[in-house]
């Protein structure tokens, strides 16, 4: 649903394809490729045939055909035909942007993502998606990212210290929640410091988030949480520290 709403936002945005119905009848066809420019992991192919869908003006045009020639999550080289699309000349035409601009974005996304990831190897250490996406593109965002988690703002309940501080103490917080939700979500509470991540561990939340903690304190608060809930770290981490994190 999500998707679909915004492929339609992207295509209203362009309006109709004056150029192209100008030049081109109802009647004529051509093909159209995806290649490659440049090495890179594959993510997005599913949208074609939604976008394709949705440039339909009448049910002939559903009459197109596409080919994918690379798998999602799959690395291929620079020149690499991706995708191969056939069908109505005004059709194709006034998807291939819109197809485009999504392919190539959830690309660079998993690009970025199997750097990260690859740096990780052999540390049993989880790679977490975020909500910091582009607004409306949630979804796509996500399924091109890392491990999926916290979708929405209902999937996992998020304390952070406007919250602990209106409710009084992060363990009024926490009981407020409890109190207020049957069953209650997961609830993850930001910490900056090691007496917040001692009441987070006496208050049995499901997640800590050590938030923008340095390597060495990140070693301290793991120590002390002694695997009685999930640790997440954010703030700082780039691929350069992301090892000796």
């Amino acid at each position: 649903m999500h998707l679909l709403s915004i492929l339609e936002l992207s295509l209203a945005e362009d309006g109709p394809d004056l150029t192209t119905e100008g030049v081109f009848g109802p009647g004529d066809r051509l093909q159209a490729i995806i290649v490659a420019k440049e090495q890179t992991i594959i993510a997005g192919l599913p949208v074609i045939p939604l976008v394709m869908d949705l440039c339909a003006a009448h049910p002939e045009e559903l009459s197109y055909t596409w080919q994918s020639l690379a798998k999602e999550g799959e690395e291929v080289a620079k020149g690499s035909i991706v995708a191969r699309i056939s069908g109505p000349a005004r059709q194709v035409l006034r998807a291939e942007r819109v197809i485009l601009n999504f392919v190539s974005h959830l690309c660079g996304i998993a690009n970025l993502t199997r750097r990260y990831a690859e740096k990780l190897e052999g540390t049993g250490v989880r790679l977490l998606d975020t909500r910091k996406t582009m607004p409306g593109l949630r979804y796509p965002d996500k399924y091109a990212g890392g491990h999926n988690h916290r979708r929405n703002l209902a999937e996992m309940l998020m304390l952070k210290d406007n919250h602990i501080d209106a409710a009084g103490s992060m363990t009024k917080a926490v009981e407020l929640l409890r109190g207020r939700y049957n069953p209650c979500p997961p609830i993850e509470v930001e910490c900056r410091n090691l007496d917040e991540i001692s009441e987070a561990v006496a208050c049995r939340v499901d997640r800590i988030m050590l938030d923008n903690f340095t390597p060495a304190l990140t070693r301290e608060a793991v120590e002390l949480i002694a695997g009685r809930c999930e640790v997440e770290s954010s703030g700082g981490i780039t691929l350069d520290n992301l090892r000796e994190y």
